[in-house]
């Protein structure tokens, strides 16, 4: 097990060096986005449209952060459970080179198919912990589908959040 430092967004390189197990600590740029925002996605590239920001190379975290208080840039925001995504993600990390996701609980056999044959990883947070984890967030701002309230799609921008690669790009997991 290894204890890294990496910065988004990531790259190929990057992405297949980690193993299953490793202690990651993130910085920059992110995206939030649920399976409402993931539904719409998938809806746009169905139909041919172009998608409201680019994902190649980025980050997904499955969440939907409570509202900030006052002087906060986000609310707790903690992950949410991931297999809501799963429908979702293989076609992003196909067709726009989805790098990783961030989320809890084990993902099913076509996102990790999606991840072995395109390198994307899985990296979990850890569950009950969101006050914690919104602390790491220094910059958070709403991108796409406002109307989505909580789901809507936000860049974060993270100063060492915590992080342990639950599923590698060889398919290793820590579920199994």
């Amino acid at each position: 097990m290894k204890h890294i430092s990496l910065s988004a967004p990531l790259y190929t390189g990057t992405i297949r060096s980690l193993s299953a197990g490793d202690q990651v600590v993130l910085q920059g740029d992110i995206y939030t986005a649920r399976d409402a925002a993931h539904k719409r996605l998938c809806e746009l590239l169905a139909t041919g449209k172009e998608l409201p920001l680019d994902l190649r190379n980025q980050v997904i975290y499955y969440v939907g952060p409570t509202p900030a208080k006052p002087g906060a840039v986000i609310g707790s925001a903690g992950p949410t459970t991931s297999y809501r995504m799963d429908p979702y993600a293989p076609e992003l990390i196909s067709r726009c080179g989805l790098a990783a996701m961030i989320g809890k609980g084990d993902r099913s056999d076509a996102v990790v198919d999606a991840m072995k044959t395109h390198g994307a990883v899985y990296f979990a947070a850890v569950g009950g912990a969101a006050a914690l984890i919104s602390q790491s967030i220094v910059a958070a701002e709403i991108v796409a589908y406002p109307d989505l309230g909580p789901e809507a799609i936000r860049k974060l921008t993270l100063r060492d959040m915590p992080l342990i690669v639950a599923i590698d790009s060889q398919g290793k997991s820590l579920y199994t």
